[in-house]
């Protein structure tokens, strides 16, 4: 039966044995009635194709196989609800989650070159072929986010694809890991939704636009009030006003960022104040237009 789907997928490959190393490049399905296995490039196969070959044969999880011991304890334990990981009470680890946005890379190149940028030991698990977790244990040295931004670019150099992560926190080794794992997950692709394509995601970064969007609509209506009127009517006023707020209100690196000179950005952040009468120098108003800009902007992303 499997020879049919080699007129469907015509890059297949059929086997008279299980192969023993596969490329990764293919899905391998086994069919017990004629004792033969297909490989299928991942490439040549839909979502919906991949699911409905499943349930037809015997798909052949090589991942699973290649696994070592140490990070199947972390994928048992994270994404199957597993025991955690035995290592000493006063360890403590972070998860660093990482979205590529290539299907077609290579998971054994990749983890490769993920595994070099780090000084100490770290274990990667896949969520799937575009989604993993490095786990890194709390040493002496660990990457900062400007290491991990390089990194971010270095991948992108060398792969050609667009790798996003997001920073977790360490934590102490615990049944408490795997839920907070689950809610950095959960910023993770809230960020990943609503605040686009970036290199590095951090709760920090993430967590206003999250409050945001869970604010009671009572609440949003309030907080935007007056401010909405100013930013539908001036694009610019409202794209000026929220890159100075991201830019810590630093003034320089906001005109270099909008390549608009200082004078210009002055005069706009003079404007919102005279339309609004909120001032942005002080940690309050400066707050509450920052909400207001992530109101605002998830309003007009529906």
């Amino acid at each position: 039966m499997l020879k049919k789907l080699l007129l469907l997928y015509e890059n297949s490959i059929l086997f008279t044995e299980k192969p023993k190393n596969p490329s990764d490049q293919l899905y391998v399905f086994f069919n017990d009635i004629g004792d033969e296995w297909i490989g299928i490039p991942k490439n040549e196969i839909s979502d919906k194709e991949l699911t409905l070959l499943k349930t037809i044969y015997t798909f052949v999880d090589y991942q699973a196989d290649l696994v070592p011991s140490t990070a199947k304890g972390w994928y048992d334990f994270l994404l199957l609800d597993g025991p955690p990981p035995i290592f000493p009470s006063d360890s403590y680890f972070r998860l660093i989650q990482f979205h590529i946005n290539d299907s077609d890379a290579s998971q054994i190149e990749m983890e490769s070159a993920l595994k070099g940028f780090f000084t100490e030991e770290v274990n990667i698990i896949w969520e799937s072929s575009r989604r993993g977790i490095v786990i890194e244990e709390k040493k002496q040295v660990s990457l900062s986010e400007e290491e991990l931004i390089s990194m971010s670019e270095t991948l992108e150099s060398d792969f050609y694809v667009k790798t996003s992560f997001f920073i977790g926190k360490f934590h102490p080794i615990s049944e408490q890991l795997r839920l907070r794992f689950l809610q950095e997950k959960e910023y993770f692709s809230f960020g990943m939704s609503y605040l686009g394509t970036h290199d590095i995601f951090t709760f920090e970064h993430i967590f206003p636009a999250y409050l945001a969007a869970h604010l009671p609509m009572e609440l949003k209506n309030k907080c935007i009030q007056g401010i909405s009127e100013v930013f539908t009517e001036d694009q610019d006023l409202f794209s000026t006003i929220k890159v100075f707020l991201e830019s810590n209100l630093n003034a320089s690196l906001t005109a270099k960022k909008l390549y608009i000179h200082r004078n210009t950005l002055q005069y706009r952040i003079d404007k919102f104040h005279d339309k609004t009468g909120i001032g942005l120098k002080d940690f309050y108003g400066a707050f509450t237009v920052f909400l207001a800009c992530l109101l605002f902007e998830q309003n007009h992303k529906k």
